[in-house]
């Protein structure tokens, strides 16, 4: 329980938001979406976050959020490079992107002593789907099966056009496949358009996605590594554009039966901002929860 860490992915800058959009401030005091995110963890027992970043986004980091939070929990930072890959690839001139939410993590590996959380920064998941992490994460004895907290879909969307999302496929409490897709209302139905073009289809609207949310042994990180280096030998010739993303990665090691997903879905308040018009929505959501005394007037007290 003591090396339960958070892992927070915050290396993308914010296209469709207009900006880096994990340090919008969300409140009178400044506080960002991922404050919250940490307030909670520590509530449910973790004992240390590790941020994902730019190397050239440290400094600001460390001067906003970093001076708040090391004062409350154990914090250090990873940073994604695209220089960090096996040493058969030659990485393609003008390519900057780093290569997906794998290698995210797999930035990561040196700092993570047990077993983890993955979060995305920029997304707000209650402190119940905290509470299920850690005791899950404290109380599972097979290493090869993880969590997946998934919301439902009416729960994650936005009013202001279509979000991506994980649409879940599962069978007796076991994630069988995760399918990134573009999820959005259109005459009142709800469609997932799969990303890899594929054909779309239609959902419930409490059918459960994820957000991104997951429980990890630490026995994943051998799993990741094993996926990245072959990923890339797969696509040597086509290195241009692709992205080791996490769910694929999930899919694939399900599919061959190396690992296991369990599932449990969070019925708790999700607050995300995809769009700018999203800011509003989410400080209101804020100012009810501390209304109904979730969270205290000022987060961290001075």
């Amino acid at each position: 329980m003591n090396d339960l860490t958070l892992v927070v992915m915050a290396a993308g800058m914010g296209s469709r938001f207009g900006g880096l959009k994990q340090i919008t401030p969300v409140d009178e005091d400044g506080n960002f979406l991922i404050d919250y995110s940490v307030y909670d963890a520590i509530k449910a027992g973790f004992k240390k976050v590790v941020f994902i970043i730019k190397e050239e986004n440290l400094d600001i980091f460390k001067e906003t959020i970093g001076k708040r939070l090391e004062k409350q929990i154990e914090v250090m930072y990873a940073f994604q490079k695209i220089e960090d890959v096996p040493s058969f690839v030659k990485i393609p001139d003008g390519r900057v992107k780093p290569w997906g939410t794998v290698h995210a993590i797999l930035a990561a590996k040196d700092l993570i002593t047990g077993n983890f959380a993955v979060i995305n920064a920029d997304d707000f998941y209650g402190y119940d789907s905290y509470r299920i992490l850690s005791n899950y994460l404290a109380n599972s004895n097979d290493l090869n099966e993880h969590i997946s907290i998934p919301y439902p879909f009416n729960l994650v969307s936005s009013k202001f056009g279509f979000v991506k999302r994980g649409v879940l496929f599962y069978e007796n409490e076991k994630v069988k496949k995760i399918l990134e897709c573009n999820v959005g209302y259109e005459n009142g139905k709800v469609i997932a358009k799969p990303l890899d073009g594929k054909e779309s289809f239609t959902i419930s609207e409490t059918h459960p996605v994820s957000m991104n949310m997951f429980g990890f042994k630490k026995s994943i990180l051998k799993d990741l590594e094993d996926y990245f280096v072959s990923f890339m030998h797969e696509n040597i010739n086509n290195l241009e554009n692709v992205e080791a993303l996490l769910p694929i990665f999930l899919e694939d090691y399900l599919e061959k039966g190396q690992i296991s997903l369990t599932y449990k879905v969070s019925n708790g308040t999700w607050l995300g901002m995809t769009y700018k018009e999203d800011l509003d929505e989410v400080k209101e959501k804020l100012n009810e929860l501390k209304m109904k005394g979730e969270y205290p007037d000022h987060l961290w007290q001075k």
